[in-house]
């Protein structure tokens, strides 16, 4: 009987950056979004304002996963720019997708009308997609073709 061995380094190296990144918001949207539901589940109130806000609105179901596909549509916009054009991509990607996590987290502090645990819960929805995609996408730029991986 013959089996097929598929490392996941083999898929980092052969798959396109755009769709390593795009695998890795999906599964980030799902994640995500079990958070939310999980949340939910446990009586953290989704209802959130923005900025100031005096009134809050709720946070439907597949808000979650919508937020995460659109902050990796524009992560993944910046790994293939990075994977073109920057000397140390992966070193670059790491750095610039971990501060604008920690920027992204001032939306849930700074919203109005919004319960502490509200605010909480949707800063580690944060944190929880970043840990899903930041490493998957990063490791992928460290072994772009031609470059010497970095250690």
């Amino acid at each position: 009987m013959n089996t097929i061995t598929i490392r996941a380094d083999n898929i980092l190296t052969t798959r396109p950056v755009w769709q390593v990144s795009a695998l890795a918001g999906l599964a980030a949207a799902v994640a995500t979004e079990i958070f939310g539901l999980a949340a939910r589940a446990v009586g953290v109130p989704m209802v959130a304002g923005s900025a100031g806000a005096t009134v809050a609105e709720p946070v439907n179901v597949g808000m979650f996963a919508m937020g995460t596909v659109i902050s990796v549509f524009w992560g993944t916009i910046l790994a293939v720019g990075l994977a073109r054009y920057a000397r140390r991509p992966a070193r670059t990607y790491l750095w610039t997708t971990i501060a604008l996590t920690v920027v992204s987290m001032a939306g849930p502090y700074l919203a109005g009308a919004t319960a502490t645990s509200t605010k909480v819960m949707l800063a580690l929805s944060h944190v929880v997609a970043a840990l899903i995609v930041i490493p998957i996408v990063t490791r992928r730029l460290d072994r772009l073709p031609g470059r010497p991986v970095a250690r």
